[in-house]
């Protein structure tokens, strides 16, 4: 019974690939990390070398991973033998840790054994999946479109303002613009041919697409529109043949959680970050 360490997403993907494909609900992030590290690089998500682990007994199949793309926290799936995961990462600073509650309050008790550091709680978000889709009725004016790259500046300013909202600062904005754009992954919602709201989705994964960045500018909120985009962002995803729509929610955002579920979406699973400061 072990954890295993690599540099390489390739030798990641071959070893731990289809754990992560088994359960493509709970696992949406590192699909789609994976997917992007290999289409765009390593590097995509900051110049410091990201690092992959899995667990397995002795001739039996995956039952735990992690990855950490610096500079954000180690995400975990389900962990097993978390006192060991810690052992094993102790010399590298991590920023903190994104699991399942549990799993992150272990890690993170661990953590300060070990290390000595401190630590402190991040954001807590709620997994949602996709039952049965039920738009807007009526609905506000308008109608959506695929952004395309004239919206390049606009998409980056709402980019930049969404991460600030739920307190991230990236310095990967114009990359991971660049990336959505490359194969449709931003929706506009219009008004009289202005852009007044925006959605986005990651590439389908195992038959999965996750919901993300929906935003709408403070001054013009409350009027449906980040509830329109999502349901055209979502039937988009079933039509192209997703069987699994999902999206994050803070939970500290009660409005945002209760817009989503008037949409069809149902929670699956809860997640805490904890951060960690020398």
């Amino acid at each position: 019974m072990t954890w295993h360490i690599t540099g390489s997403v390739e030798e990641f993907q071959r070893t731990a690939g289809d754990f992560l494909r088994s359960r493509p609900v709970e696992h949406t992030v590192p699909l789609t990390l994976v997917d992007t590290l290999r289409e765009r690089g390593p590097h995509f998500y900051g110049p410091e070398d990201p690092i992959f682990g899995w667990w397995r007994r002795d001739g039996e199949r995956v039952a735990g991973a992690f990855l950490q793309t610096p500079p954000f926290p180690l995400l975990l799936t389900t962990a097993p033998a978390v006192p060991q995961l810690v052992e094993l990462l102790a010399g590298r600073p991590l920023p903190g840790v994104n699991a399942l509650a549990a799993d992150a309050e272990e890690f993170a008790a661990a953590w300060r054994q070990v290390t000595g550091s401190r630590t402190e709680p991040g954001m807590r978000t709620r997994l949602y999946r996709l039952g049965e889709l039920t738009p807007p009725d009526p609905g506000p004016p308008g109608a959506a479109r695929v952004a395309g790259a004239g919206d390049r500046d606009l998409l980056l300013d709402w980019l930049t303002a969404f991460h600030r909202d739920i307190g991230e600062e990236r310095g990967d904005l114009p990359e991971m613009v660049g990336e959505k754009l490359s194969y449709g992954g931003l929706t506009v919602w219009e008004v009289d041919g202005v852009p007044v709201s925006m959605a986005g989705a990651t590439r389908p994964e195992a038959g999965m697409v996750r919901v993300l960045a929906v935003y709408t500018p403070p001054e013009l909120r409350r009027r449906g529109y980040a509830g329109a985009v999502t349901a055209v962002v979502s039937r988009s995803a079933l039509d192209a043949g997703a069987r699994d729509v999902v999206l994050f929610t803070d939970l500290a955002n009660p409005t945002s959680n209760a817009l989503y579920q008037r949409l069809g979406y149902r929670p699956v699973e809860d997640r805490t970050v904890v951060l960690f400061q020398p």
